[in-house]
């Protein structure tokens, strides 16, 4: 059984920063592309940053230069570094696993809350 489980969110003031984490169990974590997703009240949810088994990256126009997403294989842990936060970073943020067959797992999501 496929686990993913996110940590890290909360209530930042502008400017500030936190870091997600999303670890992984029951499945093969290194060959696979990882990501965060994030979903404000009212809107689709839309892709922030991906990372690919070799490292490479990519980000939402939004977040490049404050976000940077890593991952650490033995730990089967993703993170996303988030600085300079604004409030419309607000959003429950998701981790999602792409295996190279194309199935999808998701985290249960964790708030992000970017207020003064």
């Amino acid at each position: 059984q496929v686990q993913l489980v996110e940590s890290g969110g909360g209530l930042v003031q502008p400017g500030g920063s936190l870091r997600l984490s999303c670890a992984a169990s029951g499945i093969a974590f290194g060959i696979n592309k990882v990501g965060w997703y994030r979903q404000a009240p009212g809107k689709q949810r839309d892709l922030v940053a991906i990372i690919n088994s070799g490292g490479n990256t990519n980000y939402t126009d939004s977040v490049k230069g404050r976000f940077t997403i890593s991952r650490d294989n033995a730990k089967r842990t993703v993170f996303l570094q988030m600085n300079s936060l604004k409030p419309e970073d607000t959003a429950v943020y998701y981790c999602n696993v792409a295996t190279p067959s194309g199935r999808l797992f998701w985290g249960q999501g964790i708030q992000v809350t970017v207020s003064s």
